[in-house]
């Protein structure tokens, strides 16, 4: 069981057992497939009750099918997926995710989400009880992350944001990234002797859901981007110039 690594024991509730019925925690084991499985049957039987599961970021491939069949039922399952990039540590490869989050946002009606630091998974998971006929895949990092200046737990709902703009006029370059690289663009970004905008892009699936007008404001034409995410550029060329 991969509680103690995700760290989603609901503390001061009991375990769901024989003789506690009444336990909020279910032990599945490390079996993914049949975890996810069962959350959609909890959702499918009482749409009132929000059932979530985690496992790493790595392993939903094991649940695919289960997730899949999730988008296709209105299932508004939350998987938490944690251990999402190369940062994860001393696994190595076999931990690695490189190609899961393009997998997941092609998937119809999937709702893909990461945050880059406390106030969007706030947000994120603001977004995933609202949207209750879309399973939504949270996916966090392993290793802690700062509390950025500019981070906006209601603007997730919008899928990108404009988290940091450099003084003196108009961006002459863009920054986009997701999750732990956000960071790291806002530090490039401050290091430049150019005028670079920051744009926190936790989720593509909202943010095409803005509108045409609102989406320019962040991404403006004639601007160069380059996004930045530590997972399979597949998909990125929709946003950036460069990946």
């Amino acid at each position: 069981d991969l509680t103690p690594s995700t760290l989603t024991f609901m503390k001061g509730l009991k375990d769901f057992q024989k003789d506690s019925p009444e336990g909020r925690n279910i032990h599945f084991g490390i079996r993914e497939h049949g975890m996810t499985a069962i959350c959609n049957g909890i959702s499918a039987y009482a749409p009132a009750v929000v059932p979530y599961c985690a496992t790493f970021l790595n392993f939903i491939g094991y649940a695919a099918g289960a997730v899949r069949v999730a988008a296709l039922s209105h299932a508004g399952v939350i998987y938490v997926a944690t251990h999402d990039s190369i940062g994860l540590g001393e696994d190595g490869p076999t931990h690695q995710p490189i190609e899961i989050l393009s997998m997941l946002r092609a998937m119809p009606n999937m709702l893909v989400v990461r945050p880059a630091d406390g106030n969007e998974v706030s947000g994120a998971y603001a977004v995933a009880l609202t949207h209750r006929r879309t399973p939504t895949l949270i996916a966090l990092s392993r290793q802690g992350l700062p509390q950025l200046e500019g981070s906006d737990v209601d603007k997730v709902a919008l899928g990108g944001y404009v988290i940091y703009e450099p003084e003196g006029g108009a961006p002459e370059a863009i920054l986009v990234g997701t999750g732990s690289e956000v960071q790291l663009c806002v530090k490039a970004a401050k290091s430049y002797n150019k005028r670079v905008r920051v744009v926190s892009m936790p989720s593509c699936e909202l943010f095409d859901l803005q509108s045409a007008e609102y989406r320019r404001s962040v991404l403006p034409g004639g601007v160069p981007v380059m996004s930045v995410e530590a997972l399979s550029t597949l998909g990125w060329e929709r946003y950036s110039h460069a990946q």
